[in-house]
């Protein structure tokens, strides 16, 4: 056991004791030490008591009315600055850590909410530039494990887990629309009905992925089976094949965020759509969120609300 050679200190309450101990000498007197620490006489004396039978060896002698220091005790003296040192440094740390000035954000999202999750980190590290930001963007499976393994601090999911200790709260919004490209012949239509789009070549994500099971829930409940063209591993995969026109699929209203090409796709007005569904935090029950964790959970919150009131989280029309 590494702290075996000071265990006879640890057991004792030696840091006040120490503290005691730098007053009396820096001040040299027991009456001013226990002046400056607000206590009463009989119990500094108490302390330096305590703390020389723990070390065993003399540590201060009273010569007259005059406190001198042994070797010892210059050599505990000397301790103390370093041990004082060391605190004040680590507090310090804390408090930058407090002040969100340092530290670090370890965030993991699904692919469905990595722009979404992104453009947040961004603004984020933008207002506390100290603080380390990584984002890790994974399948649903791989995400899940992780949280399994509490490998990152905060985790964003579309559909939260169901099974497992966690906390899940709610972020905002995150509707599912139907996307096309924009010369599909649906496009422009109104009111389609479920049953017309389930007879549309139909792109839609690998097993486990939230919207893959959203999706196939919509279905189930008309007791409809979409027309499965193709199974693609990412949004980008699927976004690039309704670029070629392969089929329509049902995504987040935000997955795609708002690049230039985003002109060629549509949302198609499907009757019961856009599906309502939210984003979520996620993390495991009992997890000690760091303070950089809290504070993005409070910026998200806010500020996803700010974006998507501006627009600039908007469907593509």
């Amino acid at each position: 056991m590494p702290q075996s050679r000071i265990r006879r200190y640890l057991k004792h309450g030696t840091l006040p004791q120490l503290s005691v101990f730098e007053a009396v000498v820096r001040l040299g007197s027991f009456t001013r030490a226990a002046e400056e620490l607000h206590m009463a006489q009989p119990t500094v004396s108490v302390q330096i008591k305590k703390l020389t039978e723990t070390a065993g060896v003399p540590l201060l002698e009273q010569i007259g009315k005059r406190i001198h220091v042994t070797e010892p005790g210059r050599a505990l003296l000397t301790a103390c600055t370093e041990i004082f040192q060391a605190l004040t440094k680590i507090e310090d740390r804390f408090a930058s850590i407090r002040a969100l000035e340092s530290g670090r954000l370890r965030l993991a999202v699904s692919t469905t909410g990595s722009y979404f999750a992104s453009r947040m980190l961004a603004a984020f590290g933008h207002q506390h530039p100290g603080v380390d930001v990584a984002l890790q963007i994974h399948q649903r499976q791989t995400l899940l494990a992780r949280l399994a393994d509490n490998a990152d601090d905060l985790y964003i999911f579309s559909t939260p887990p169901r099974d497992g200790e966690v906390v899940v709260q709610q972020i905002m919004p995150n509707p599912l629309v139907v996307f096309a490209r924009a010369d599909h012949p649906l496009a422009g239509q109104r009111g389609i009905s479920l049953e017309r789009l389930a007879r549309e070549p139909f792109l839609i994500r690998e097993p486990g992925s939230g919207t893959r099971a959203a999706a196939q829930e919509v279905f189930a409940q008309r007791s409809l089976r979409p027309n499965l063209r193709m199974e693609l591993s990412s949004n980008e995969a699927i976004k690039q094949a309704i670029l070629a026109g392969l089929g329509v699929s049902i995504l987040s209203r935000y997955t795609l965020g708002l690049d230039s090409d985003q002109k060629q796709l549509v949302t198609l007005d499907v009757v019961g759509f856009p599906l309502e569904r939210h984003w979520y935090f996620v993390y495991p029950v009992g997890k000690n969120l760091p303070a950089a964790a809290q504070a993005f959970m409070v910026f998200t919150r806010r500020r996803a609300k700010e974006l998507a009131h501006e627009g600039r989280l908007e469907a593509v029309n």
